[in-house]
């Protein structure tokens, strides 16, 4: 199986690769004139030695020709060698840059489901960390890998050409660094992958820990959070040492095997000396093509070691590339706009599961008439915020069927269906931007004006004056520079800059203060005039002047109607109401 994935990955990687085939036709050319004119090199010196120790003379005219000459080959070698390096780091830097975009590109498309089944971290991992090791793997093998075939190619013919049994000898030796090799690299594949897969895991769970240091200094977790790391750590490094075992292992094994290999030419070349079958200078010029020879061997090893690692990466980053993306839109899909969008907003025999076999909604019903304000309570966990994510189509609808302005809402393209909507959430989402450019996110377009008139409405104008730069001001990541009250009301002034048709807002006063959430009530009142909104609250008190409220308990609607017509009931709601 593992041989099925390896080959799997190298024939995407190929396919990556042969898209910037230029680069790769000039890596092998010139990889072929370096390896021809470096290995034109001893046969070159070989004739300024058989010029020097000629018995009584030495041949000074055909000396000096032959040095000019071999200082130009040795030049233009060095040239084509630049020319390979320029050549090689081009394609990978390309093939990795097209891989990680794509691999990105699809991490944007998969749907909330699948992100939500691993950690963060993990696909982090896969991105960074595994794509720079495919880069190092084919940096290595592309820089590697041509010369060395064509370096073994070239040299078994120039010996052959000096003499045929020292050859046959190198050759028949030579291999045994290969059967090595090959053993090793079945080892490392393995080990390298699983060394991957822990990264994973402990970038997941820093990244884990970081986010939430607060939480965990506040409840006192800082021990056991380093004892899981250290474990964690243990792990990484026990599989790195096995993992670099058996890579170290492959040098020194056909070294070995290279050094058997000279020794053996070596001492079968200097007897055909003595017996005057070959020159000194034909001597010097098999065993510099003997060690040149070998050395493509341990170069090459050092690529399989490297190219497996690579590979057990890829295999990972095109593992998160195989996972299922969201649903595309059909060709007949309905666009929403500001103009043929109504608001109505229609459930029937919904259900909905995170895990097959378990409902977590079951028989929703419900039809909000353009423009209503309709409030969705009920207890933690009852499917408040799961039939907002519905609604915004983040995750699909295991039956029934959700109608927004009289079309199936897998009829409706999403870019439309979702700018349809304002959202805003109890978890707030800010990026590393101005002030003004988080305002804005949703209308990139909008002036200053428009901006500040949003914010007004919102009621962040006041502490946003007080920033450093005003509009201007960069937040940090995740607003880490704001309070949450600050981060929240930012959020709802980038829906009042929007201003789309629908409006969706779950908890979206949960981090302001009293006085402020006063206000800000007045402003979503008038936000939402006109305007079929959703609000799904904890604090019952925010929902009393809504249209119609709907009382989830256990994925179901367990009571609707207005709030004096849900107290006069004295159900389920008036239980929350008086609890609240």
């Amino acid at each position: 199986m593992r041989k099925e994935q390896s080959g799997l990955a190298v024939r995407r990687l190929w396919k990556y690769v042969s898209v910037h085939k230029r680069f790769l036709y000039g890596s092998f050319l010139f990889s072929l004139l370096s390896v021809i004119l470096t290995l034109y090199t001893p046969i070159l010196i070989g004739q300024a030695v058989d010029y020097a120790v000629r018995k009584g003379e030495v041949d000074f005219k055909n000396l000096g020709r032959t040095i000019v000459i071999l200082a130009a080959v040795m030049m233009t070698a060095a040239v084509c060698q630049w020319a390979v390096t320029l050549c090689n780091n081009k394609l990978a830097y390309l093939t990795v840059r097209h891989i990680r975009n794509d691999a990105f590109w699809h991490l944007l498309i998969l749907p909330l489901k699948t992100l939500d089944e691993r950690p963060h971290g993990e696909y982090i991992n896969r991105i960074i960390n595994d794509v720079d090791r495919m880069s190092d793997g084919l940096l290595m093998g592309f820089s590697q890998l041509f010369t060395g075939i064509i370096t073994i190619a070239g040299t078994l013919f120039f010996m052959l050409r000096i003499n045929a049994p020292i050859t046959l000898l190198v050759v028949i030796i030579t291999p045994v660094s290969l059967f090595a090799a090959n053993y090793i690299a079945k080892k490392t594949y393995h080990m390298f992958r699983l060394q991957s897969e822990i990264q994973g895991e402990i970038t997941g769970f820093i990244e884990e820990m970081v986010g939430n240091q607060k939480v965990v200094k506040a409840f006192g977790y800082e021990e056991r959070s380093q004892k899981r790391f250290e474990e964690l750590n243990h792990k990484f490094g026990n599989h790195m040492l096995k993992a670099t075992f058996y890579s170290s292992v492959t040098n020194p094994a056909t070294r070995f095997v290279n050094g058997l290999v000279a020794a053996s030419a070596a001492i079968l070349g200097a007897v055909m000396v003595i017996k005057g079958r070959i020159s000194v200078g034909q001597l010097s010029g098999i065993l510099s093509y003997a060690n040149q020879y070998t050395k493509p061997f341990n170069e090459i090893s050092g690529v399989i070691t490297e190219l497996q690692n690579a590979f057990a990466s890829a295999s990972r980053v095109f593992a998160l590339m195989d996972l299922i993306p969201e649903k595309p839109d059909s060709p007949d899909c309905f666009t929403l706009t500001g103009e043929n969008t109504s608001g109505s907003v229609t459930l029937e025999h919904v259900s909905f599961s995170y895990t097959e076999g378990k409902r977590w909604m079951e028989d929703i019903n419900f039809e909000g008439l353009p423009g209503q304000r309709i409030a969705v309570v009920g207890p933690t966990g009852c499917g408040k915020t799961t039939l907002i994510h519905l609604l915004m189509r983040f995750y699909e609808i295991g039956g029934g069927e959700i109608r927004i302005s009289g079309k199936p809402i897998d009829k409706i393209t999403k870019s439309s269906l979702r700018r349809a909507y304002g959202m805003v959430l109890q978890d707030t989402w800010l990026k590393c931007a101005s002030v003004a450019e988080n305002i804005s996110y949703g209308k990139p377009e909008a002036v200053r004006t428009e901006i500040i008139r949003a914010a007004k409405l919102a009621h962040a104008h006041y502490f946003i004056e007080r920033l450093p730069e005003g509009y201007d001001t960069m937040i940090s990541e995740s607003g880490g520079n704001l309070s949450a009250g600050q981060k929240q009301l930012l959020c709802i002034a980038r829906v009042m800059l929007a201003l789309p048709p629908m409006l969706l807002l779950d908890e979206a006063t949960s981090s302001i203060d009293t006085r402020t959430e006063i206000r800000i009530q007045k402003a979503l009142v008038q936000m939402m005039k006109g305007r079929t909104s959703f609000i799904a609250a904890h604090r019952l008190s925010t929902i009393k002047e809504a249209d119609i409220i709907l009382v989830m308990k256990d994925g179901r609607i367990a009571e609707r109607g207005t709030h004096s017509e849900l107290i006069e009931k004295k159900g389920f709601y008036a239980e929350l109401f008086c609890e609240d």
